[in-house]
């Protein structure tokens, strides 16, 4: 927040790593395993807090890899104004929010199909977001998001 500003302030990488993707794709990394044994499903690094511009993104990305999207759960402290819904790709998704401040989003397709993805924090430097996103990613991972980010220094919160 800035002097007397009272909203959150969208926050952008001012080192310009987001360039490099194409406006309108998400930086997203799912396990490429069918065994889902991993604590996280995957990894997603928005470009800034602003929900309302990342969760179409990866709502279609996410829907390319996995199939339609029904119900999509969010920590309301990491978010500034969370809706109850989001229209991508011509189909409503439901948007659940919760205060856990726990550093995931939720994905569920279909009734139950529930997947677990790392919100890397949008300054995060660019090393420390790929080594967190990896880490998401591997089958044998048994560490939970916070602790992901406080090992790869990629930072955490909505304050960032």
């Amino acid at each position: 927040m800035t002097g007397s500003d009272t909203a959150p302030v969208a926050r952008r990488l001012p080192s310009g790593v987001h360039k490099a993707v194409r406006p309108g794709c998400a930086l997203l990394r799912l396990e490429t395993t069918a065994s889902r044994e991993g604590v996280l499903d995957g990894a997603w690094w928005p470009r800034s807090r602003d929900i309302g511009a990342e969760l179409p993104e990866l709502l279609s990305a996410l829907t390319a890899h996995l199939g339609p999207v029904t119900r999509v759960g969010l920590d309301t402290a990491a978010w500034a104004g969370l809706p109850t819904r989001i229209v991508v790709d011509d189909r409503v998704v439901h948007i659940d929010s919760f205060p856990v401040g726990d550093d995931t989003v939720l994905i569920t397709r279909g009734d139950r199909d529930l997947f677990s993805l790392l919100v890397v924090p949008p300054n995060a430097m660019p090393e420390a977001a790929r080594a967190a996103m990896a880490q998401a990613v591997r089958a044998d991972n048994i560490s939970q998001a916070e602790q992901i980010l406080i090992e790869t220094g990629s930072g955490r919160g909505p304050a960032d």
